[in-house]
């Protein structure tokens, strides 16, 4: 006699068992049935138009989650969730759905999350402040709607709130990465944009979630940023925004406009050759429509007019062709020596602030190559042998990568790489 039959159970499943039996449970009841079919439309329908050929865009402003590797240990399960988030097809057009139906609905933008950027304790949630110019978020959201229909990126506060790493040891690792690079006889330039949020913070919303430890994170972010000798631009921006009585940071978009990306263009050249841009004369070129990256994280896009410009570096002519797009490989273009060219080979490894100033460099250095920062995990070795074969290493981050400690340049595996092509290789 079984365990089950002393305790008075029958022998057979409950669904085989009459159903006047007073232990008779069907298999799948009127609920159940329901239940397991909408479960099968979640799992199953991602997987059919990935099938089909339907993929997930890049659309936060960040890459898409790769797929964890089982040598991560138990982060392999956290990381696991984050791709799967990422890759669910038409995640996009879901987005634009919920805030739609929140704006129509409830009068109020949807809350949408942004994406994680560390472990930290969630903090305790604010109640509504009826004096805010919108209602107050009870949570980080991907977009700060703020005055005067000005956007801001929501990652600004929630990676300065729970950032990856902390302030010490990112800068930590730029200084060592600077030290790497002079050692081995190369010049080294940091410069670190800032958020928009920190250049104009008078269109932020009176109120909104995360404020008050974000103030904190940037404040000690510009406090302690000298420890690694890199260029602030905050002011010279600022300056430029007053000669220009107009923005160098985009309404609509996280980004600066090509007049801030000059300001970092000139910054940059001169400290590589000093009076190099005294004969430089910029002058506006032509008007594109590109989309702009906050709208579509409201999930309604946007166009945006961008003027861009021409260097003529010696005062006269344009110096040929600037570098262009896309940026998923590094891109490099040579200059004739002359007037208002920098006589330098120069590698400048930057992250989406760069893709503006990278053109106008590419005319004024005698030979420049672009790296986006995105591109370096496929292979780190690569990126090291780009520095060896360069003068000059100019690395743009910014403030809110620097903050949160997000730069594929300073995963350790990279850091190592590079160090020791640096010093196998010096520069005679």
């Amino acid at each position: 006699m079984t365990s089950d039959q002393r305790a008075g159970l029958p022998p057979l499943p409950e669904s085989m068992l009459p159903r006047d039996h007073a232990l008779y449970r069907p298999r799948h009841s009127g609920r159940q049935r329901p239940a397991l079919v909408a479960a099968g439309v979640y799992f199953l329908l991602p997987l059919l138009l990935l099938a089909v050929g339907v993929r997930p865009g890049e659309f936060e402003n960040r890459q898409l989650a790769e797929f964890p590797s089982v040598t991560d240990g138990w982060d392999f399960f956290t990381g696991l969730s984050d791709w799967a988030d990422d890759h669910i097809p038409l995640r996009e057009q879901a987005v634009a759905a919920a805030d739609g139906i929140s704006r129509g609905v409830f009068g109020e933008p949807a809350p949408l999350r942004g994406p994680s950027t560390g472990t930290g304790p969630i903090p305790e949630v604010p109640s509504k402040d009826p004096s805010a110019d919108r209602p107050t978020p009870t949570g980080h959201v991907r977009v700060l709607e703020g005055k005067d229909d000005w956007l801001y990126l929501g990652l600004d506060v929630e990676g300065a709130c729970d950032p990856d790493f902390l302030l010490g040891d990112t800068l930590g690792k730029l200084k060592s990465l600077r030290a790497a690079v002079e050692s081995s006889g190369r010049r080294f330039v940091l410069v670190v944009p800032p958020n928009k949020s920190t250049a104009m913070p008078e269109k932020l919303p009176s109120k909104y979630y995360g404020a008050d430890c974000a103030a904190k994170a940037r404040d000690d972010l510009w406090k302690r940023l000298p420890e690694t000798g890199a260029i602030d631009l905050r002011s010279a921006l600022a300056d430029e925004a007053k000669r220009l009585q107009a923005p160098v940071y985009l309404q609509r978009d996280s980004h600066w406009n090509h007049a801030g990306a000059m300001v970092m263009v000139r910054r940059v050249a001169e400290e590589v050759q000093p009076g190099v841009t005294g004969s430089w004369k910029v002058e506006p070129a032509e008007e594109s429509k590109v989309a702009a990256d906050l709208p579509t994280l409201l999930g309604h896009p946007e166009e945006i007019t961008l003027t861009s410009y021409d260097v003529l570096a010696d005062g006269k002519k344009k110096a040929g062709e600037p570098l262009k797009g896309p940026w998923d490989q590094p891109k490099t273009t040579t200059k004739a020596r002359g007037t208002g060219i920098a006589n330098a080979t120069a590698l400048l490894i930057g992250d989406s602030f760069s893709e503006q100033a990278a053109p106008y460099l590419s005319g004024v250095f005698t030979r420049f190559t672009y790296q986006n920062a995105a591109t370096i995990q496929a292979d780190p070795a690569a990126t090291a042998r780009l520095m060896v074969q360069n003068d000059v290493v100019v690395v743009e981050m910014v403030e809110r990568n620097v903050v949160i400690g997000a730069s594929s340049l300073l995963a350790e595996g990279t850091l190592n790489e590079i160090k020791a092509q640096l010093a196998a290789n010096p520069k005679r």
